[in-house]
């Protein structure tokens, strides 16, 4: 089975678009639907109608419970702007549907233990990094029993081996933060076990023009989406 996994999405339905042009038979969202792009309505709205699997992201919790983002202080005033724009243009169908997302999501598929999260498996503000010592890993999947560990949040795609679990982040689909303004997807083979990161151009232009015409701070999003950081 080639699973398709996004994350971390913001709105950004012309990214989203893209990844889910990539050849797949299961798509998983580890989360982040909302703030930061123009689109928050329409990208709910697919992941709804298409029944896509979703964890509930930070920035989920935030707009649908007013639960505190824990964003870090270079991004907060956006995220802020942005969460009320988000709250005026989705309807209760769609906050409720980010209400009722799950932290994670477990389950065995083609004989492999996987687990679905968007931060950490403790902690939604928790980031796993390529470069995360490996005694914060330790602490972090304490008590998740795995061979497959897949987490989004930092919006830095990256497939990286601790023990005996494989631990993969697709990276930022709408929002990339590591200097790459393509969207950002993975496809795992479950047969192979290979893991793929794959990056998508999209019509940037499009979603800039969305951003430029109805969304605060305007100027300041469309520059860190073109340059990617």
């Amino acid at each position: 089975m080639r699973i398709l996994l996004i994350s971390d999405i913001h709105g950004n339905k012309e990214a989203l678009d893209a990844v889910l042009d990539i050849p797949h038979d299961k798509v998983i969202c580890l989360g982040d639907l909302a703030d930061y792009g123009p689109s928050p309505s329409e990208c709910i709205d697919l992941i709804m109608q298409q029944g896509i699997e979703t964890v509930l992201g930070n920035h989920d919790a935030a707009v649908g419970s007013g639960i505190e983002c824990g964003c870090g202080y270079k991004y907060k005033h956006l995220s802020v702007a942005t969460r009320d724009y988000t709250r005026e243009v989705i309807t209760e169908e769609q906050m409720e549907f980010l209400r009722q997302l799950p932290f994670s999501i477990e389950k065995e598929i083609d004989g492999l233990k996987v687990y679905f999260t968007h931060g950490s498996p403790r902690s939604n503000y928790e980031y796993m990094r390529p470069d995360t010592p490996e005694s914060e890993i330790e602490e972090m999947v304490s008590g998740i029993d795995a061979d497959i560990l897949f987490i989004g949040h930092s919006h830095h795609p990256f497939i990286r081996k601790f023990k005996n679990t494989l631990i993969i982040n697709p990276g930022s689909a709408g929002q990339p933060r590591d200097g790459d303004w393509r969207a950002s997807c993975v496809v795992f083979d479950t047969s192979s076990l290979e893991a793929e990161i794959i990056r998508c151009d999209y019509d940037i232009d499009k979603t800039c023009k969305k951003i430029k015409e109805n969304m605060p701070n305007s100027d300041e999003l469309i520059t860190i989406l073109k340059r990617g950081y």
